[in-house]
């Protein structure tokens, strides 16, 4: 239910579907406009997407950073593996 979102979960979101068309420093737009340090943003966001209500609210945007967690995740666990054999 969208209604489950705050209006900084949805401030998050917002920042990370339009930083693209940005220019300058993710980071100082997170500071400026969230009022947070980028790592608590970070840590936010990653919680974020792991919600229905993110999901629903920006479906694009959330299996995209979900895909892209998935296979930062799966070259991790490659490389230790790589180091372990």
């Amino acid at each position: 239910m969208l209604g489950d979102l705050t209006d900084r979960d949805r401030a998050i979101l917002t920042l990370e579907g339009a930083w693209p068309r940005h220019n300058g420093a993710k980071e100082e737009a997170i500071r400026s406009n969230l009022g947070m340090s980028p790592a608590r943003y970070y840590q936010l966001l990653g919680r974020l997407i792991d919600t229905e209500q993110a999901l629903e609210y920006d479906p694009l945007l959330v299996r995209r950073l979900r895909r892209l967690r998935e296979n930062r995740t799966d070259k991790r666990v490659s490389r230790m593996r790589g180091f372990a054999g």
